[in-house]
């Protein structure tokens, strides 16, 4: 991240206007690019707020994941700038408001225009989980509305960022969108979540209402594990078969995104630019457009410089004016989001291999290994499963036995959070000693050693997943990444069921 520049005015490429919004972490202010001219929304998110709730670390890493994202129904990060006091998140603006606010206002849509909105919503859910990203949190209040009407996907990783198994603790939100498994503290995957809140979200567009809906929290929380809820009569059939396989109570016997993009229901009327599954961000990277370019170029930045930066996804003025002026550009074309959209792409984008090394290749590649949210991950599939970790078919007790054991004989201080759940702390100059649950919460938190020392904190996290086996997760929250390999090599060793 970038500090605050010579003149010590870390906005000083922008002209700041009116807040636009309180968020729990800070203020989100509507922001004019001085060299492009074009609107942004700058998310200002207070670091003593961030520190008091435990969510440095998370937001850090959910914001990297973030950066790395580009696609015409999530909303764009241009650029992240660190200070001692916030960090500033300098995102799309969108002016339209939340499809919350749509839905109030219209009540109940037409099928055609609320398979558009859903078809929308799936493609940017679809390319979150091709990158490995689950959001969490879907609901009509995170799902913003552009001024042609276009949906953008927001607030994941950022003002509502959520822990497996915290859900009650840590959601700013209502629980009216949450999956069974998610208010119910079992084991869950990730995408399956996703799944059921664009259930609900897509029968929120056909019915004007929600299906789990009650002010008593109990009865709610009773009504969405038991999956009990109406179809009203209006619902075309293809519609009353799509709703209730996302609303599968049993996670492990929901429809899939891909079977939902398979559906007769969704395929009807579907733009050409949403009939294949995105390009996940590696791949994306690999291509410059030549026009924006030049006009990049014209201001005065270093091409080489450019080129280079956007090949490896590092921020700088020079890429934040590209990507204005790109995403600009291909918003009044309908460049991305016309029905010719592939040819476009593929007429006005050209390959950027010439000016790409190995090194530089392997170097953006290793990046997203190692800031992707799942640890242990040997190689990117060109058709990613959620069968990453270390995968097995013994019971989650016997597991979790052994993973306890594994962390003793390492030397790993851990503390409980979930019963498939502990954060942990490893450094090769502790001694050995006796780790359990009730260790001190404050050596696992505490900040300034990590700093000083070579100490790697992480989680572990156990899910289960469809083909009744259960995966282990190790998640790196800070410290060197070689070290932390070592240490995930070293445990796998010290394992006897997986």
């Amino acid at each position: 991240m970038e500090g605050a520049g010579k003149d010590g005015n870390p906005l000083r490429n922008y002209r700041i206007g009116k807040t636009l919004g309180i968020g729990s972490f800070g203020k989100v202010k509507i922001a004019e690019h001085i060299s492009t001219g074009h609107k942004v929304a700058i998310k200002i998110l207070n670091r003593r707020k961030i520190r008091g709730m435990e969510m440095e670390e998370k937001v850090k890493r959910e914001i990297k994941i973030l950066r790395l994202f580009m696609h015409p129904h999530i909303i764009r990060l241009y650029e992240v700038i660190d200070t001692p006091a916030d960090i500033y998140v300098v995102m799309e603006y969108v002016k339209s408001g939340e499809l919350f606010d749509y839905i109030v206002e219209k009540g109940r849509l037409q099928e055609e225009e609320a398979r558009r909105f859903f078809q929308q919503i799936i493609s940017g859910v679809e390319y979150c989980h091709r990158n490995m990203v689950v959001h969490r949190d879907l609901k009509p209040e995170n799902l913003l509305l552009d001024s042609k009407c276009n949906v953008k996907i927001a607030d994941f990783g950022l003002s509502n960022v959520m822990r497996d198994g915290h859900f009650l603790k840590t959601s700013c939100g209502s629980p009216n969108y949450a999956a069974p498994e998610v208010i119910s503290g079992k084991l869950y995957a990730g995408p399956e979540v996703d799944v059921w809140s664009c259930g609900v979200i897509l029968y929120a567009l056909l019915c004007g209402t929600l299906p789990f809906d009650d002010e008593n929290i109990p009865n709610l929380f009773k009504k969405i594990k038991g999956g009990i809820y109406t179809l009203p009569s209006h619902l075309s059939g293809a519609a009353r078969d799509l709703i209730p396989r996302m609303l599968v109570v049993d996670p492990m016997k929901r429809i899939t995104i891909r079977e939902i993009r398979e559906h007769d229901w969704f395929k009807i009327h579907l733009p050409r630019y949403l009939t294949v599954p995105p390009p996940d961000s590696a791949q994306q990277v690999k291509k410059v457009d030549e026009e924006t370019l030049r006009e990049v170029i014209g201001m005065g930045y270093d091409k080489n410089l450019l080129v280079e930066s956007i090949q490896n996804r590092l921020q700088n003025e020079a890429t934040v004016a590209y990507y204005l002026l790109l995403d600009n550009r291909l918003r009044t074309t309908s460049g991305y989001l016309g029905a010719e959209c592939q040819e476009a792409m593929d007429s006005s984008f050209s390959n950027i291999a010439s000016y790409e090394t190995p090194s530089s290749a392997r170097g953006n590649r290793q990046q997203i290994f190692m800031e992707s949210p799942v640890g242990l991950r040997p190689h990117f599939p060109a058709e990613r499963k959620w069968a990453l970790g270390l995968q097995s078919r013994a019971h989650p007790r016997e597991i979790m036995t052994e993973v306890l054991k594994a962390l003793q004989e390492l030397n790993v201080y851990w503390k409980k959070i979930g019963h498939y759940n502990m954060k942990c702390r490893w450094s090769p100059g502790f001694p050995g000693q006796i780790h359990n649950s009730t260790f001190s919460a404050e050596s696992i938190e505490n900040d300034g050693l990590t700093e000083k020392l070579n100490i790697i904190k992480f989680e572990i996290q156990l899910y289960k997943t469809r083909d009744e086996k259960y995966l282990l997760d190790l998640q790196r929250v800070s410290g060197p990444q070689l070290l932390f390999l070592d240490l995930c090599a070293a445990f796998l060793a010290q394992l006897r069921v997986l």
